[in-house]
């Protein structure tokens, strides 16, 4: 099978949308108070953010227009790599350190914010991106997706940006970023899908 632009730029999107689609299950379980494998779950999307990476990044070098919005999607999943890797590798071990050794816990409390601040830095990106491509959208006659998609990436933006600033213990709830990059994603993958079929 040949990975042609529009293979390629189809992929990533399919991608995106199975990232927003999987963060929105789990948030849905956690919220509801239904235990799940961290492991499992993380570990999946650790997966899916390593195949991203690789399309997004071959889209990138492919791509003719919106190279900024392609190469925000590449380092956003680079970063979100990096982030689960933290979750899944450092969450447990600094927390069994904290609660055996006195005086140990802002270690933990350390790592989780280190990972947070990744975090956000990868769902800032993800809203760059949805604004770069919902403005390329509204430019071809998509209003309502390119309009949509741009104004969520915004908020994403704006939302992440103040998280990054002021510290998840700000004045802004750690949620907003995560709801706000979850929403922009959705309509980031909507929105490359739709623009690929206007290729044809």
């Amino acid at each position: 099978m040949e990975f042609t632009h529009k293979r390629t730029i189809q992929i990533t999107a399919s991608l995106l949308l199975l990232l927003a689609i999987t963060q929105a299950v789990f948030t849905a379980l956690y919220s509801g108070g239904i235990s799940f494998s961290r492991q499992y779950a993380w570990g999946f999307e650790a997966t899916i953010f390593t195949v991203l990476v690789a399309f997004a990044s071959t889209a990138m070098v492919q791509a003719k227009e919106a190279q900024l919005g392609w190469s925000a999607i590449a380092f956003s999943a680079v970063l979100n790599i990096v982030q689960v890797s933290i979750g899944l590798t450092l969450f447990s071990t600094f927390g069994q350190v904290a609660g055996a050794v006195e005086g140990t816990k802002p270690l933990i409390g350390g790592v989780v914010s280190l990972s947070f601040m990744i975090y956000y830095t990868a769902k800032l990106l993800l809203g760059l991106a949805a604004v770069v491509f919902g403005l390329s959208f509204l430019a071809k006659g998509g209003k309502v997706i390119g309009g949509l998609t741009a104004i969520a990436g915004t908020v994403a933006m704006l939302a992440n940006t103040i998280l990054i600033i002021f510290g998840r213990d700000g004045f802004l709830p750690s949620g907003v970023a995560g709801a706000s990059g979850m929403i922009a994603t959705l309509l980031l993958a909507i929105c490359l899908i739709k623009l690929n079929r206007k290729s044809d």
